[in-house]
This record gives C-alpha cells, structure tokens and sequence, in this order.
C-alpha cells in the first residue's frame, strides 16, 4: 500500500462528499451508501492497517494517541486533508472545526467507540469542536477535514 494507492481509495469518498454540507444528512447518507461494516469501509480499514504496519501511517505519538497527516488537502481530494488515528481508550486534544469534519470509525476491538459511535461515519458541522474520544479499546479513526483546517483549543 502507498501513500498514492491509498490516496485514490480516499478520493472515491471525498468525491462522494465534495460540495455537500456537512451535516447528519450527509451523516446518514455516507452510513447508508459506505456502511462501516461493508466491503468499501473494509477496504479502507484494510489499507490503513498495512500502511501502518510499513510505518507511513500513525508514525508519530503523543499522549497514547499514534497519528499523522496522510494526505495533505488538494485536487486528488476534492480538497480534503487526510488524517488517521490509531487510539486505545483514550480522550484525545480538544479541537475545533472552522470548515466541518468527517470521521470513519474503524473499530480494532469490536466493542470500540469513537464519540460513541461504532464502525461508520461521524460528521461534525463546521465550527464544531470536542474532544475525540474512544472508549470500550482500540479504533482506527480517519479523519477528513475541509481545506485541512482544524485548531487545537483548550475546552470549553
């Protein structure tokens, strides 16, 4: 798995979702049409745990959390950054989302949630903010975020 193959698996979903308002409809329809137990979001779980064991994904750590930037916003993404994130029962940093967020939640233990959420796709309008959270053990969470922007904030 490269970063370019990996990259056009992505760009299927981000073209899905380009142009849409992120909210619970676009929620709901990406749950329906890419269900986080079908063979499109095993493909991606899939990818992911490969570029992870080649050691391009999730290689940095911090506070129990391994991360990292994948793909940077562009034309290949319909202008989305990609980020993935491998977290054990553990609250992540505080951030907000001046343009949205979408998250697919790759459970690695069957009883992981992400926000409360199992296998599937979370979306956070924009100006949204939290602190990610997954609880009942291990989840892989990409993270798809308009223009690449997001801002680390203390919490409310």
């Amino acid at each position: 798995m490269s970063v370019e193959d990996f990259t056009a698996i992505i760009a299927r979903v981000t073209g899905h979702v380009s142009g849409r308002p992120l909210d619970g409809a676009l929620a709901r329809d990406l749950n329906d049409s890419l269900p986080g137990d079908g063979a499109d979001v095993a493909a991606i779980a899939r990818a992911c745990r490969e570029a992870i064991r080649d050691g391009w994904m999730c290689n940095r750590e911090a506070g129990g959390i391994r991360y990292g930037r994948v793909v940077k916003p562009g034309p290949a993404t319909h202008g989305y950054s990609v980020d993935v994130v491998e977290m054990d029962d553990v609250v992540g940093p505080h951030h907000r989302h001046p343009n949205g967020e979408i998250d697919l939640v790759m459970p690695v233990d069957a009883t992981a949630t992400f926000d409360g959420q199992g296998a599937g796709w979370v979306v956070y309008g924009p100006g949204s903010a939290h602190s990610p959270t997954v609880t009942g053990g291990r989840a892989l969470v990409l993270y798809l975020l308009p223009q690449g922007a997001i801002e680390f904030t203390p919490p409310a």
